[in-house]
């Protein structure tokens, strides 16, 4: 990851930036506008309403293609799915929706994932909060959507399969807010969810999240703890690392951030997996947020006043310099030095080919869990402090 202190912001930021700007702008403009998008047939709703029913039944649950949780009934759990983009056969891409809508007004919160098609344990650790959510008992409103990128997932792959100039794979946690008209499908997908589902019905948002295909990471969150209604959410959590960092332009969470909806990331250890351990502490931190919100009644669980938390500002990125295989000689959550050996890596005939050092002391948050490596996969991730602001480093995922 290059130092930034010394080069600025380098070319990727600056389009990124430009086109979340560009994108977030679009939107606006779109949703003011909202019946030329997609050219989808709707069923119109009654005047005063903000939700739109297709007319679409799939499995039971009714169809949306724009939704107000106030208009739900109150008290009850109501299973709905939302009408995205459109695939290559004119058919759309449908993500799933559960509202807890409580018997009393309140705060509303929204928790996704699925944004990265191969994170199991940030769908499972949503469900299972939403299963523990009774409405009856509620004040306010929790909606979950699991499945945001429902092409990546359909695979169990990071990325979304993108078809329009030959196959593309595209990071949907690049898209974000996203626009209705825009150049791709997964940018059309995100403006919608964004601009008809998630934005409208959000008091804060939580987006979930785990390491990537061939990388684990630790229990921790992702957020800007100089905010204070995230630094609020964030301690709640019972994990012993936080991340403090606003991150990339793009992300989920920094696109409600931008229109002023506290939020952050949670990520929960490796891909492809459901890790029991780390989603338990994730569903009692989400428990805690909601009664921090007066959604959910009860005394909190355990917190982070409750375990040893390091907080860095920056993450240490160790890459691979050579092909072969890697045995790491830390683990996930170990406190590393200066110069401290972190992994060797030996090539077909054993002999070492590469030794890695850490170059900062702090704690291990991420690590190479594919065995072999090719010369520039990252191979270990060190969270650490950078004193000066200007200097911090993001996470480079």
């Amino acid at each position: 990851m290059p130092d930034k202190s010394a080069k600025g912001i380098d070319r990727r930021d600056l389009i990124m930036a430009s086109i979340a700007t560009v994108g977030g702008a679009a939107a606006v403009a779109v949703n003011a506008g909202a019946a030329h998008a997609q050219g989808a047939a709707t069923s119109p709703a009654s005047p005063a309403s903000r939700t739109v029913y297709t007319g679409d039944v799939i499995e039971g649950k009714k169809v949306v293609s724009a939704l107000d949780v106030n208009e739900l009934e109150p008290g009850k759990k109501h299973l709905l799915y939302f009408q995205g983009v459109q695939m290559p056969t004119g058919q759309h891409w449908y993500v799933s929706v559960t509202v807890a809508r409580g018997a009393n007004p309140g705060k509303r919160g929204i928790l996704t994932s699925g944004v990265h098609g191969d994170e199991m344990s940030s769908v499972h650790t949503v469900q299972t909060v939403m299963n523990q959510l009774d409405p009856a008992q509620m004040s306010g409103t929790v909606m979950a959507v699991t499945d945001v990128s429902r092409p990546a997932l359909e695979s169990m792959q990071r990325r979304w399969p993108n078809q329009g100039r030959g196959i593309d794979l595209i990071d949907m946690n690049r898209e974000w807010p996203g626009n209705e008209n825009g150049a791709t499908a997964p940018s059309r997908h995100a403006g919608l969810l964004f601009n008809r589902l998630l934005r409208p019905n959000a008091d804060f948002a939580i987006d979930f999240h785990t390491g990537t295909t061939g990388f684990e990471v630790t229990a921790f969150n992702i957020g800007g703890m100089d905010v204070p209604g995230v630094k609020a959410m964030v301690e709640l959590y019972p994990v012993g690392q936080i991340f403090d960092n606003h991150v990339y332009p793009g992300v989920l969470h920094n696109a409600f951030m931008d229109v002023g909806i506290p939020s952050f990331t949670p990520e929960i250890g490796a891909a492809r997996v459901l890790d029991p351990e780390m989603i338990s502490l994730f569903v009692e931190g989400t428990m805690n947020v909601l009664k921090h919100h007066g959604i959910v009644a009860g005394p909190m669980g355990r917190t982070g006043k409750d375990v040893t938390v390091f907080v860095g500002n920056s993450a240490f990125p160790i890459l691979a310099t050579a092909g072969g295989l890697v045995e790491h000689l830390v683990k996930l959550n170990d406190k590393v030095e200066v110069g401290q050996k972190v992994a060797v890596q030996r090539n077909s005939f054993g002999e070492v080919v590469a030794e890695y050092a850490s170059g900062v002391a702090g704690e291990i948050t991420g690590q190479r869990s594919d065995a072999m490596s090719e010369p520039g996969n990252p191979l270990v991730f060190i969270l650490f402090n950078k004193p000066r602001p200007e200097d911090v480093q993001v996470y480079p995922e």
